[in-house]
């Protein structure tokens, strides 16, 4: 998979229009507003975040998921795109979707600090695409979405589920990556509050642009 980079300043006057009728949800699953998606594909989404007994109203603020059939399924913060087909496929799209909410987790609720150490126990060659041309699995951003979404998940369903000891969420049990991140979120690994674009910003054609992740 590759790194790849999106405007999230200046939305077009078809989005904002768009968001200004997006249902919102909030619960312990999550708060969040729908642009776009069938009522069936907004459900998935709901599903998904509440089958996972991690707390994504932890979260704060308020995330944009946005769904099509034109868009690959990655995260900046604040926003999360989902393919319309991949929540078309009902419950195997589940563990896709807490892997992109576990993304807004980092964005929002992990200091420096604390990445260093998750880093250190999920492995990979640096944290989130410091490093060009680097595969999806060796980013511990990436490895600590994909364990998030199946530590908290455990079901035979989740798409997250390891299935050799190399997969991105294999390298801690899911009771020892509960404990490491529940302890760095209660404040222990923290370097300080995590700030609201974490990750370094480069500059487009079109001004400034937050690095999205894609799974």
């Amino acid at each position: 998979m590759r790194h790849v980079l999106r405007p999230v300043f200046g939305l077009s006057a078809t989005v904002v229009s768009a968001l200004a009728l997006a249902h919102a949800a909030h619960a312990a699953g999550g708060t969040y507003v729908f642009d776009g998606g069938t009522r069936f594909e907004q459900d998935q989404v709901r599903h998904a975040l509440d089958a996972s007994s991690f707390d994504w109203s932890l979260v704060p603020g308020r995330i944009t998921i946005h769904i099509g059939a034109d868009v690959s399924t990655e995260s900046s913060p604040g926003q999360i795109w989902l393919a319309s087909t991949l929540l078309d496929s009902g419950e195997f799209s589940w563990g896709v979707v807490q892997h992109e909410y576990a993304h807004q987790v980092d964005f929002f609720l992990l200091g420096d600090d604390a990445r260093r150490e998750l880093l250190r126990a999920l492995g990979g060659s640096d944290w989130c695409y410091e490093t060009a041309g680097l595969p999806h699995s060796a980013h511990g951003c990436e490895r600590f979405a994909s364990t998030l979404a199946w530590a908290y998940w455990q079901s035979a369903g989740n798409c997250m589920r390891p299935q050799t000891p190399n997969d991105e969420s294999a390298a801690l049990a899911p009771a020892a990556f509960r404990a490491l991140l529940e302890g760095l979120l209660s404040g222990a690994g923290r370097s300080g509050p995590a700030s609201v674009l974490p990750h370094p910003i480069a500059e487009g054609p079109g001004g400034p642009v937050a690095a999205r992740r894609r799974r």
